[in-house]
């Protein structure tokens, strides 16, 4: 049997959509969600208090890292894990984290449909996205501070449409920041 070759970039793109699907798997086959819930937070909060007063770097650095993955993943929680920011860090250093995180895993996960989906969402759709991609061309950053502040809208939502736009990637981070 003759199979075709794939390029490097088929490659990767296989390559990453296994990880993040496994990734994905993961979290609901381990049963992950259940320490994602107001529940959790408000059974642990001493408990997480406590242990950012022992070892406050390992729990700030755990903590970013937990919510960049989740919102990068653009798995359910986020909206617990930024409560969890303010009960357990305080409004500031919360806030701090919180930001940033959402922000960067926010862009990442833009980062990942780019790679994955948009040259078969461009070429399949070319003509209707016409005026789409002139428009995120001209006020991309206008489109997603109004959709950043609009909370109708999902925030994963979001973050995998404008990946399928030409919207540039330190745009879609500093309006991502400013309107998060």
């Amino acid at each position: 049997m003759n199979l075709p070759k794939l390029n490097q970039t088929t490659f990767f793109r296989f390559c990453l959509l296994a990880v993040v699907a496994g990734l994905v798997a993961g979290f609901f086959l381990f049963d992950l969600q259940q320490y994602l819930t107001l529940q959790f937070l408000q059974e642990s909060r001493h408990s997480l208090q406590l242990f950012y007063q022992e070892q406050p770097f390992l729990m700030l650095t755990g903590y970013f890292l937990i919510y960049l993955i989740t919102t990068t993943l653009s798995l359910p929680g986020a909206t617990v894990l930024t409560l969890a920011g303010g009960a357990v860090f305080g409004l500031t250093i919360g806030t701090l984290l919180v930001s940033f995180a959402s922000s960067i895993g926010a862009t990442l996960a833009m980062l990942v449909a780019r790679f994955l989906l948009r040259e078969w969402v461009q070429r399949r759709f070319t003509e209707q996205l016409g005026t789409i991609n002139e428009g995120v061309k001209k006020e991309g950053g206008f489109y997603l501070f109004t959709l950043r502040l609009v909370p109708v809208v999902p925030f994963f939502i979001i973050n995998l449409v404008m990946g399928l736009t030409p919207i540039l990637t330190w745009t879609f981070y500093w309006v991502s920041q400013l309107g998060m």
